[in-house]
Parts: structure tokens; C-alpha cells; sequence
């Protein structure tokens, strides 16, 4: 039996394979694909989402459905593309039915999320969605009134702003995010001069 941890873990492939096809909690029999994490292995900027969807689930890729579309045309928005940054889920097996992820699905997975962060060390982290924000600060602040600020944790600058899903049912939020991810940019290249 293998007892080394997540944190035993050297790079992100190890970390994959340690994964493995992962049983740890109820949602291994519902889900097709397990969806670790694409990007830039040595990312500046990481985006934290929720959990998987069902188009993510299928592929086994975050944000590849609708939601995906709209963060990619967010990112051009800024110049960047998604093989320039780091995606990767809370949780990373689809919930049932596209519901909220439980706690305890949130406590297996924060060990190789956390693994994923150190490993990546990412300088600017940008959560999407109320479930990221709240894992990374620490807190249960209304997503609403978390974003549009700047937050510092660990070294890194966090940034919280709406999950993309929800520009997709609410209009009002998409130009709430384009604002947002202006921000994004902004925190990036301070941190860029700064280093």
C-alpha cells in the first residue's frame, strides 16, 4: 500500500498519478472522467472553479462547455490564453446532477488542490465562483461582496470574482466580469514589475 500523501508529491504529473483514478469519496461511481487540472505548469495566474460540469466531466478538462467558452473569450479579453495559466477544480469529479459540491467531497479533494497550488505557485490566483472564494479565504463572505477587491494570502494575491456559469444566467454579471478580469490584468502586471 502506498502511504505517501499528496505533499510527497514533486511535480504535478507525480501528483496526477497519486490521484490515480481516485475513489476517496461518493462521487467516484457517478462520474465518467476525473478532471485534474490543464495549463502552464509554472503559471503566474491560476483559476480556481468549482467543480467539474457535465461537458467537463465527458472530456475530462475543466471549463471546455459553455462556461469554458466565455472564460477563454474573458481571457482573450486580457491577452492571455488558457495555455498561458493554470485551470483546475475545487473538486474533481462532476456532483451529480451539476449539484453543489458537499463538504466532505470539498475535504477529500483540498489536499491535492493545495498540492496543485504549492507545486504551480502561482503569484495571482483568481477564484471562480462562491465555493473557490471561500476555500481559499478562509471565509463565508457573499461572493458579492467579496469581489472586486484584493485579497493577500500566503504570499499570493487572490482575486475573487464570478464564476463564468454565472454570467451565462444572469446577463447582468458578464460585464461584472470583463470589469473583473480587467483587474485580473492589472494585479498581474504589478506583480510582474514587482518581481
Amino acid at each position: 500500500m502506498d502511504l505517501a500523501g499528496p505533499g510527497d508529491c514533486a511535480s504535478l504529473e507525480a501528483l496526477r498519478e497519486h490521484v490515480g483514478d481516485c475513489v476517496r469519496c461518493a462521487l467516484a461511481p457517478t462520474r465518467n472522467c476525473l478532471v485534474f487540472g490543464v495549463g502552464d505548469p509554472r503559471a503566474r495566474l491560476m483559476f480556481i472553479g468549482e467543480a467539474p460540469g457535465k461537458n467537463e466531466d465527458l472530456k475530462g478538462e475543466p471549463f471546455v462547455g459553455a462556461a469554458g467558452k466565455l472564460l477563454d473569450e474573458l481571457l482573450a479579453s486580457i491577452g492571455l490564453d488558457r495555455r498561458e495559466v493554470y485551470i483546475a477544480n475545487m473538486v474533481k469529479c462532476r456532483p451529480p446532477g451539476n449539484r453543489d459540491p458537499e463538504s466532505v467531497e470539498i475535504e477529500t479533494c483540498a489536499p491535492f488542490l493545495a498540492r496543485q497550488i504549492e507545486l504551480i505557485s502561482p503569484t495571482v490566483i483568481a477564484t471562480l465562483g462562491r465555493f473557490a472564494a471561500h476555500y481559499v479565504l478562509h471565509t463565508d463572505t457573499p461572493i458579492t461582496a467579496l469581489r472586486g477587491r484584493l485579497y493577500h494570502r500566503e504570499g499570493r494575491q487572490i482575486v475573487p470574482v464570478f464564476h463564468p456559469a454565472a454570467a451565462l444566467y444572469d446577463g447582468s454579471k458578464r460585464d461584472v466580469l470583463f470589469e473583473d478580469f480587467k483587474r485580473i490584468r492589472v494585479v498581474l502586471d504589478r506583480t510582474e514589475q514587482t518581481s
